[in-house]
């Protein structure tokens, strides 16, 4: 694959001194935040890394995997992580792997250095270097930031710390669930500029918010706070400054100890219903026949976990209640 090197897994402080151990179960889950601020590039647990580089040799992307957990990182710090449209190519095509690779369960996309995204790279749009990939996207599979157009089969979060206006915004809106740090900042800060939102932002704002809070956003481009962005269902977690990616990386793991083709499945359902049904009947119909699909692989033998105690009363244990054939 053209780009994209492996590299050997870089030891941080916090690493364990059994790689292989899964990570502890921690119940000071700020205390566990702060672990995994991911300032550094090494990541507690990570068992590999993989970069994707610029043609100047710069490692734009990097993804690291956490047990079944992929992290992947827009590394752009000297631009606030603003996204060119090779790193949009690159973006995409880590999407693309995620969604291919059967051994992760979900991805936290978040920004290197205390930033997750600016949005498109201005200077690229002032150089005339954005035409290649506006034409190359007419086709609907990758989008100028990369993967907007494409609908993932498993979970992404957004680790939301710093900036994340314009296409930056637009990219934590095509993620399924959003953690944002309590000082970071979002906006359609494009507005000011006269750049339009041509990721999804004006599909995927009004389903999220409504329509009257997102004009609100999309008119006047104005910042948005953690507080009113959770008020208003922006965001879906606000966390302390720092820890976003270690709590989205906790959410990621406590969201795969279910059985994955009935999440899956749901998840599915709901987003047809948002986005591509005809009618509330047709959105029952596509719900029926999704999860019909699930039931002999999953809910019957989770049915029988029921049955004999497990995962009641608010127990759960990963290894006895679902055990895929």
């Amino acid at each position: 694959m053209a780009g994209v090197t492996f590299m050997p897994l870089a030891l941080g402080r916090n690493v364990m001194r059994n790689l292989h151990a899964p990570p502890p179960v921690l119940s000071n889950v700020g205390a566990f935040s702060r672990r995994c601020s991911f300032k550094d590039f090494s990541i507690p647990w990570a068992s590999s890394h993989r970069t994707y580089s610029s043609h100047n040799g710069r490692n734009c992307i990097i993804q690291s995997q956490v047990g079944s957990i992929q992290m992947i990182a827009i590394n752009r710090p000297h631009k606030r992580n603003a996204v060119d449209p090779e790193t949009a190519k690159y973006l995409h095509e880590a999407m693309q792997d995620f969604e291919a690779d059967e051994n992760t369960s979900a991805a936290v996309l978040y920004g290197k250095d205390g930033v997750f995204c600016a949005g498109f790279d201005l200077s690229a749009l002032a150089s005339g270097g954005y035409q290649e990939s506006l034409v190359s996207t007419a086709d609907d599979v990758q989008g100028p930031m990369g993967p907007t157009r494409f609908l993932c089969s498993k979970p992404v979060i957004a680790a939301i710390e710093g900036y994340a206006v314009a296409g930056g915004l637009e990219l934590a809106l095509w993620c399924d669930l959003r953690v944002m740090d309590e000082t970071a900042i979002l906006g359609v800060f494009c507005r000011r500029f006269g750049v339009p939102l041509v990721d999804g932002g004006t599909v995927r704002l009004p389903k999220l918010i409504g329509l009257s809070r997102a004009l609100d956003l999309i008119l006047t481009g104005r910042e948005v706070r953690a507080k009113e962005a959770l008020e208003i269902g922006l965001v879906n977690r606000v966390c302390d400054t720092g820890s976003a990616v270690g709590r989205a990386l906790l959410l990621a793991q406590e969201i795969s100890k279910f059985p994955s083709e009935c999440m899956r499945a749901d998840r599915m359902s709901a987003y047809y219903s948002s986005f591509d049904a005809s009618s509330i009947q047709d959105a029952i119909r596509y719900e029926y026949e999704n999860g019909l699909k699930v039931i002999e692989k999953e809910s019957i033998p989770g049915a029988k976990n029921f049955v004999s105690g497990i995962g009641r009363h608010g127990s759960f244990n990963l290894h006895k209640t679902h055990t895929k054939s």
